[in-house]
């Protein structure tokens, strides 16, 4: 089966020479290098205050959570309103937030619960944020240039994992004030670059209509009704709910590889490394054929490498595993996020990328909850191995329920 996208021809151009995709771009690295960075900090912080296992987990699980309350009226919101302005009003938020995170460090007066409630409201932005900031894409750039766009931002927002863990780890090695502070001052960065972003492509937008049942689950609805853009988004969805055990990091760091900060700063890197120069492969050729049987053997390959990452005690193979685990991550997140885009229409953008959001969040954080819970039960490494092993179920489960995903060839003409 082939994909009909004759417009898009990926190899027309660099996309940077956009003035409004360079601050979208922008934007999303210093908002991302920002929420890394602290939630380096934070992940760090409540685990050595804690020793819990099991905090972890619920850490995942503030973040899940408002995602799951707010899905289905931020696509509404997102369809209706200036997506620009939805962004900046995050932005502000998160910038304050840390604000006074960092206040309540440097007066001693955080305690666990706290960071928590803060994880739910940075949560609640991310929430709103990232659908957000993915429906307005396409009105950047033209559409003949989607593909480049995704592939491009994707290497810049690897960067930014890169750069964010390592930047956490190490300012909170200089003093614990330090990694939130800095992030307040990315965060408003990045909201003065949302401001400015420059609508390539204008779309007339319809009356402001009510929010009712059938608007709020209309996203739902266009992804039931193509098994293609479903099946590519359970899979992401299931594999990485499964393989979650990388949320464990902390634990690994402290206990089984004996790192400090800086250590756990690294293996929080190494997936984005390996996401990074998948990316910039991708953006500088992308996939022309098998793009159905790619995706599944990246997806096979990435359970794998939870395996190994799991049963290591040697920091440079962890390192080594998370790499291949980011490397091969990327593969589906470009081929997801390509479907998504170019087969949904602009006044479904908000709702559609919402419950992808939605999708996405339910395999990070949901699966930290799950990772945590499993591993104050069985230990790290068990659930690691678990959580491997299940991920290459589910992709062979998939190949059989989805049969039309593994016949995609491309996702150009």
């Amino acid at each position: 089966m082939k994909v009909d996208m004759d417009s898009l021809n990926p190899q027309q151009g660099s996309v940077l020479r956009y003035p409004g995709y360079l601050n979208f771009a922008a934007s999303r690295v210093f908002s991302s290098i920002g929420f890394q960075s602290v939630g380096v900090a934070m992940g760090w912080m409540i685990y050595d205050r804690t020793g819990s296992a099991y905090m972890l987990g619920l850490v995942g699980l503030c973040q899940f959570l408002p995602m799951v309350l707010l899905t289905f009226v931020i696509g509404h919101v997102a369809d209706q309103f200036d997506r620009r302005r939805i962004a900046l009003i995050c932005q502000c938020i998160e910038a304050l937030t840390v604000l006074v995170l960092a206040v309540c460090v440097w007066q001693d007066l955080l305690h666990p619960a706290g960071i928590l409630i803060a994880v739910a409201i940075l949560g609640a932005c991310i929430a709103f944020e990232r659908p957000t900031m993915a429906a307005l894409l396409p009105n950047v750039v033209p559409v003949h240039m989607l593909q480049k766009a995704i592939a491009t931002s994707t290497s810049f927002m690897q960067t930014a994992l890169i750069v964010g863990p390592s930047v956490g780890g190490l300012l909170y090695g200089v003093h614990p004030i330090a990694p939130f502070a800095v992030s307040a001052v990315l965060f408003l960065a990045a909201g003065i670059n949302i401001i400015s972003i420059k609508i390539e492509r204008k779309v007339v937008a319809g009356p402001r209509a009510p929010v009712t049942l059938e608007s709020v689950f209309a996203g739902v609805a266009f992804i039931r009704s193509r098994p293609i853009m479903l099946g590519t988004i359970s899979l992401d969805l299931f594999a990485v709910l499964l393989g979650g055990a990388t949320a464990l990091l902390p634990m690994f760091a402290r206990d089984i590889l004996h790192a400090g900060p800086w250590g756990l700063g690294m293996l929080r890197a190494a997936p984005a490394v390996g996401a990074l120069l998948m990316s910039v492969v991708l953006a500088r050729k992308p996939l022309s054929s098998g793009v159905g049987k790619k995706m599944f053997l990246a997806v096979g390959i990435f359970g794998a490498a939870t395996i190994v990452f799991a049963l290591s005690t040697s920091i440079a193979l962890s390192v080594a595993a998370l790499f291949v685990i980011g490397a091969s991550d990327t593969v589906s997140v470009v081929v997801r996020s390509s479907l998504v885009q170019l087969l949904t229409p602009d006044e479904m953008r908000g709702r559609v990328n919402a419950v992808n959001s939605l999708f996405i969040g339910t395999s990070n954080q949901l699966g930290e909850f799950e990772s945590g819970m499993l591993a104050g039960l069985l230990g790290p490494v068990l659930t690691g191995v678990l959580g491997g092993v299940g991920t290459i179920v589910i992709v062979l489960l998939w190949m059989r329920l989805f049969p039309d995903l593994a016949k995609v060839k491309t996702l150009g003409g």
